[in-house]
């Protein structure tokens, strides 16, 4: 259910709430751990939807630290890749708001990289991260304006929340962030 939609600079910035596994997109970005390792939260939720064929491509490219990403095949998910960005070192640890960023910005550059037209994010750091979900869609949204100012392949980077309190959060992020 898409919420909010802004054109920002030539590219489509959509707030929707659902399940990030059933978006189509270029792309969906894992808030990963440094050792790809995926468990619970939406890193699990991928794993069931798409399939083990994920988990082993990342082992192959583990580790990654945080300020990188490193994309994968989505297996079964509608869309082509997944990007593993790590908001935290190891499985089920705390983040803030500046791995966050780096997180963020460390999918968006992978995305560049693979010369992506759309890609989706979902709460960078907001499951077992513990990060608050405003705090997340502040940095996250700051990153996204940063990226597209900086020129893009993207045309369209979806905000998907699972619940309404975080797309709520991402809505009113990119009304005050995005003209």
């Amino acid at each position: 259910m898409t919420i909010l939609e802004r054109l920002y600079h030539g590219t489509t910035i959509v707030v929707m709430q659902g399940d990030i596994t059933q978006v189509e997109a270029n792309a969906i970005v894992n808030a990963a751990n440094s050792s790809l390792i995926m468990g619970g939260g939406v890193a699990g939720a991928i794993l069931r939807a798409g399939g083990r064929t994920i988990q082993e491509e990342a082992n192959k490219k583990a580790p990654v630290p945080i300020g990188k990403a490193a994309a994968t095949n989505a297996g079964k998910l509608k869309a082509k890749y997944v990007i593993h960005a790590p908001t935290m070192e190891g499985p089920a640890m705390s983040t803030d708001r500046c791995r966050v960023g780096l997180a963020t910005r460390g999918a968006l550059e992978c995305a560049r990289q693979l010369g992506l037209s759309s890609v989706a994010f979902p709460g960078m750091g907001t499951g077992v991260g513990g990060l608050d979900i405003k705090d997340a869609a502040e940095v996250m949204v700051n990153e996204i304006k940063h990226h597209i100012e900086s020129g893009t392949s993207l045309q369209k980077i979806v905000l998907i929340g699972f619940h309404s309190d975080l797309t709520q959060a991402f809505a009113d992020e990119v009304k005050r962030a995005i003209p």
